[in-house]
Parts: structure tokens; sequence; C-alpha cells
């Protein structure tokens, strides 16, 4: 082997090892290797009174050691949905929510939740409505509202 041909195939390993590493690297982050584990229970929605809006509540656990932020709502039913916060009883739309690590995000009636605005249709007791919900770390994740009666309150919700 003459020297040239050594140092070609001595970079050509060592590119082939960088190229390594980094795909190991990025492929970790892709896998979700660090990324926030986050369910969701107890989704809902009252049944709307009217096309104009309507509202959705559930639980988001995160159980990983990674907070994560919930960064928007999207769903076929409406093309505006808001993420609101109730604070000393007003409501008003924030860009996202803390999901902490180890915890969880409660969007429950007379606290934070999510809002449809404009609706395409009217949902009726016993449909289902798909949500998809962004987060700023984690993937999406789909979830189906149940339509309930517009007096129901979820077992775990604190509103009275």
């Amino acid at each position: 082997m003459t020297a040239r041909t050594t140092r070609t195939l001595a970079a050509a390993l060592s590119l082939a090892a960088a190229l390594v590493i980094s795909g190991c690297s990025s492929s970790d982050s892709e896998d979700g290797a660090g990324k926030p584990k986050l369910t969701v229970s107890g989704a809902f929605m009252p049944e709307p009174v009217n096309d104009k809006m309507a509202g959705a509540f559930m639980v988001i656990k995160n159980g990983s050691k990674t907070a994560d932020k919930l960064t928007g709502v999207t769903s076929s039913l409406s093309d505006d949905l808001q993420i609101h916060e109730t604070k000393d009883q007003k409501m008003q739309q924030v860009p996202s929510m803390d999901v902490p690590a180890n915890g969880e995000l409660k969007l429950e009636r007379g606290g934070d939740h999510v809002m449809f605005m404009g609706l395409k249709s009217t949902p009726k007791v016993g449909e289902k409505v798909t949500v998809e919900l962004h987060f700023e770390k984690a993937a999406p994740v789909e979830v189906e509202l149940d339509v309930k009666e517009r007096t129901y309150t979820a077992q775990n919700s604190n509103a009275h």
C-alpha cells in the first residue's frame, strides 16, 4: 500500500466514524431518548350550545424527568384553537402551558383549558372530536374528546 492510499483510507475511515457518531446522536433524539413521555386522560368536550365556541378539558401527564410545554392544538372541527389560562376568574389566551417533569397539566372547567373558536359543525353528546396536541419537545399526541352533556364535570376536576 502506498502512503497516499493509506492516507486516503485513514481519511475515509475517520469520515465514516464521524458520520456513525453523529448519526447515533441524532437518531437517539429522533427515537425519543431524552424527550418527555406524555399521556392524556379524561379528555372531553361539553356539548357546544352553538357553533361559535366550545371548550376541551383533559389531564396531560408527563412521566419523564424532562419538562415540556403545550404549544398548540389543532383539529378539523375548527381552524382557531386557543390555549387559555384562567387567573382571578378571567380567562386569557396564552402561547403555551407548562407540563412539568414527573407532573401533570390539568385542563379543567373553571381553570386552564382549550377553546375552539368558530366551529365548522356542532358535535352532539356521544360523538367524538379528534384533536392533536403540539408540544415544545415531545411529538404531537392525537386525542379523542368524548362529547359529554353540557353539565358534565370530570371526576378529577376541582371545579365547583
